[in-house]
C-alpha cells in the first residue's frame, strides 16, 4: 500500500491511497469469508463453504463490490494510523482507478484534529483578585436567614408594602379573557415585583374582602406577541392581607439557626462561608483568564466539524433554557436585537461554540504537552461524587455508567488537571530571604 498526504487546509486532509495485487487479495479473502457466512451450495453446510468453492459460486458483481469496500475500509484505517492523522469524521472516498485484482487508487478527504501550536505556557500571569467580605454582604446573608424564619399575621387593614396578600384575579383585554391571565388564591409578596409593573401597586391602599378592578399596561417587549404594550383589566378579589414579622437576630435565633453560641459567632461563620466562595469565583476567574492569555499567544484552527457540532449543542441547550422560561426561541429572538434565526446563530451562537471549541483544543493540547493523566482513581472518585449528587435520579445513575459519558468526564478531569498545572507554572513562587 502507498500513501500520499496533502493537506488541504490547516482543519481538511486529503490521502491519496494506492493498493497492490498483494493488498487486493487480502481484500478478496476478507471478503470471501463474509460471504461464505451466507451462500448455499449443494453438499455442504451453510458457513461451512471452502472459499475456492464460494469464489466459484458467488455473484461475481456481489463479490467486486464486497472486496472494494473491505479493500478501502482496511486500507484508509491503516493510512489514518500509519500517518498519524486524527479524523473527525467518516472520509469521503473517491476512486480514482480500479482494476479488479490489480490496483486500487482512491483519495480519502476528511475533516481532522488540526495542530495546535501553543505559546509559552509559563510566561503568563495568574494573579486571582483580593477578596474582601464587607459587613453589608454579611449582613445581607442575616436577612435572607432571618426572611425564611418570618411569621404571617393575618391583619384587618388595609395592604401595604411588603406585606402578602392572596388573591382570586382575572385578566381581560378588550372585554376579552387572555391565556395565562387568572389563577385563584395566589399568594403575593408586595414590592416583589413578580408582576408586571403597576400590579402590585394599585393593591397596596385595599382590604381583605374588597374586589375591585385595576389597569395595567404590558410592557412592549413582553414575550407574548398579543400582549405587547397592551392597556388589560385585572379583576381583583382580596382574600387575605397578611403582614410579613420579620424576627431579630438574637444568640437565642443563632441557636436555633445552627451549631452557634451567638449571633455574633453566625456571624463570623457567614464570614468564612462567604470568604471562601469569593476566594474560590476569585480564583477561577484568573483560571479562564489564564486560558484566555495562553489562547491569545496560541495558534488555534478550527474544525468547521467541531463548531457546527457545539453549535447544535448550544442550541439545544437554549432552547431547554427557554422552555423553562416559558419561551421559545422565536419568541426570545423577537424580543432581542436579532433579525431573524440567521442573524441570531451568526453573532451569537457560532462566537460562542468557537470560544468553546477554542478552550477545548487549547486546554487538550496543554494536556498533551504536560503528559497530564485522568486515572482510574480520579474517575471513580469523579464518578462517586456524582451519584451523591444525583443519588436519587435513576436515569442520571443509569448514563453514568455508559462509557460514553465516563469518557466525557475523564475528559473532564484532563482539563482540570491540565488547568492546575497551567495554574502551577504561573503561580509566582514565594521569595525566600537569606538567613545572616
Amino acid at each position: 500500500m502507498k500513501t500520499t498526504v496533502k493537506n488541504l487546509s490547516d482543519t481538511q486532509v486529503q490521502l491519496t491511497i494506492t493498493l497492490d495485487t498483494t493488498d487486493l487479495q487480502d481484500a478478496e479473502l476478507v471478503a470471501l469469508k463474509k460471504l461464505s457466512k451466507e451462500i448455499k451450495v449443494d453438499g455442504f453446510r451453510k458457513g461451512h463453504v471452502p472459499l475456492a468453492v464460494v469464489a466459484k459460486h458467488v455473484d461475481q458483481n456481489v463479490l467486486g463490490e464486497q472486496v472494494l469496500e473491505d479493500a478501502i475500509s482496511k486500507a484508509v484505517a491503516d493510512a489514518f494510523t500509519s500517518q498519524d492523522v486524527r479524523a473527525l469524521e467518516r472520509p469521503s472516498v473517491e476512486v480514482q482507478k480500479y482494476v479488479p485484482g490489480e490496483q486500487l487508487e482512491f483519495t480519502a478527504t476528511c475533516e481532522i484534529l488540526p495542530a495546535i501550536k501553543l505559546g509559552n505556557y509559563q510566561k503568563l500571569s495568574y494573579a486571582p483578585a483580593k477578596v474582601n467580605v464587607t459587613p453589608a454582604q454579611v449582613t445581607e446573608v442575616v436577612d435572607r436567614i432571618l426572611a425564611s424564619m418570618t411569621e404571617k399575621k393575618p391583619v384587618k387593614r388595609a395592604a401595604k408594602d411588603k406585606d402578602e396578600v392572596v388573591i382570586d384575579f382575572v385578566g381581560k383585554k378588550d372585554g376579552k379573557k387572555f391565556d395565562g391571565g387568572a389563577a385563584e388564591g395566589h399568594a403575593l409578596l408586595l414590592g416583589s415585583n413578580s408582576f408586571i409593573p403597576g400590579f402590585e401597586e394599585q393593591i397596596i391602599g385595599h382590604k381583605a374582602g374588597d374586589s375591585f378592578d385595576i389597569e395595567v399596561t404590558f410592557p412592549k417587549e413582553y414575550h407574548a406577541e398579543d400582549l405587547k404594550g397592551a392597556q388589560v383589566v385585572f379583576s381583583i378579589k382580596l382574600h387575605t392581607v397578611n403582614e410579613i414579622v420579620v424576627p431579630k437576630l438574637t444568640d437565642e435565633l443563632a441557636a436555633k439557626v445552627g451549631p452557634f453560641t451567638s449571633a455574633a459567632e453566625l456571624k463570623a461563620d457567614i464570614k468564612r462561608e462567604l470568604t471562601a466562595r469569593e476566594e474560590q469565583a476569585a480564583a477561577n476567574k484568573a483560571k479562564d483568564d489564564l486560558v484566555e492569555q495562553l489562547i491569545a499567544k496560541s495558534k488555534v484552527p478550527l474544525p468547521e466539524t467541531l463548531v457546527t457540532g457545539q453549535m447544535d449543542s448550544l442550541k439545544r441547550d437554549h432552547e431547554q433554557n427557554l422552555m423553562n422560561q416559558g419561551m421559545t426561541l422565536e419568541q426570545y429572538i423577537e424580543s432581542s436585537t436579532f433579525k431573524d434565526e440567521a442573524d441570531w446563530s451568526a453573532r451569537e451562537l457560532r462566537p460562542a461554540a468557537e470560544k468553546r471549541v477554542t478552550v477545548g483544543l487549547v486546554v487538550a493540547e496543554l494536556a498533551r504537552e504536560l503528559k497530564t493523566e485522568a486515572t482510574s482513581d480520579d474517575l471513580a472518585a469523579e464518578l462517586e461524587r456524582y451519584r451523591q449528587q444525583y443519588g436519587s435520579n435513576d436515569e442520571v445513575l443509569k448514563q453514568l455508567e455508559t462509557p460514553e459519558v465516563q469518557r466525557e468526564i475523564a475528559n473532564q478531569i484532563l482539563s482540570m488537571k491540565a488547568v492546575d498545572q497551567l495554574v502551577t507554572l504561573n503561580t509566582p513562587k514565594p521569595k525566600t530571604t537569606k538567613k545572616k
